[in-house]
């Protein structure tokens, strides 16, 4: 597989308050324009051959703004979606144990596989994940590939490529905006960056970074 460029869509319109944003198609805030901004400029003394992408708008846009720079075109993949939170979609922990108790607990375990009632369960977001590989293998060694998505997409991504158990997924940190890099090869992968937001530069943007929740 080629050398890959992990990249995670701007801030949101309703990332405040934290709320279990995932299968909704919320939009990119002004901050995340600005991020984007800031991402294209990043990349654009980057060769990428291929770009793909969520179907999601916060995502899409994200990556429209980072090709505006190059000439690979847009491939929108529904396997690089967020997780459906289901009942879960749009509310707060605090809501979340309130109403859900049970999903709760589960999501205080960082080695359990939560399933999400009314959506979809954590093995059900890593089997999209894995299927995603799978189909990378058609591209060539040399090629750089650009993939715009989610939190939870991308540590999977980076779980399954590093060969790391997916119960430790929680414990990577990929901020919003973020930039991580992996070359893979026939033996197995590198991680040569993870979670860069240096590009990011002011403190207003690094500050609206950290939601940990938004998706």
């Amino acid at each position: 597989m080629p050398r890959l460029l992990l990249v995670r869509h701007g801030d949101t319109r309703l990332n405040h308050p934290k709320r279990f944003w995932g299968s909704t198609d919320v939009e990119l805030s002004e901050i995340g324009i600005k991020q984007a901004t800031r991402l294209a400029e990043r990349l654009a003394s980057e060769k990428i051959n291929t770009i793909y992408s969520s179907k999601l708008k916060r995502c899409l846009v994200t990556a429209q703004m980072i090709a505006s720079r190059h000439k690979a075109g847009i491939t929108l993949c529904d396997d690089l979606r967020e997780i459906n939170f289901g009942y879960a979609e749009g509310l707060t922990f605090a809501e979340i144990s309130r109403l859900h108790p049970e999903l709760a607990e589960s999501l205080l375990d960082w080695k359990a596989h939560p399933e999400f009632p009314g959506g979809e369960s954590f093995d059900d977001l890593n089997r999209r994940v894995l299927q995603f590989l799978g189909g990378l293998e058609k591209h060539k060694q040399e090629e750089n590939i650009l993939i715009v998505a989610h939190n939870g997409v991308l540590r999977l991504i980076i779980c399954n490529l590093l060969e790391i158990p997916v119960e430790h997924w929680l414990q990577m940190r990929i901020d919003l905006a973020s930039l991580s890099i992996m070359e893979t090869y026939p033996r197995g992968a590198i991680l040569n960056s993870l979670n860069d937001t240096t590009y990011l530069e002011t403190k207003k943007l690094q500050e609206d970074n950290s939601d940990g929740i938004n998706r």
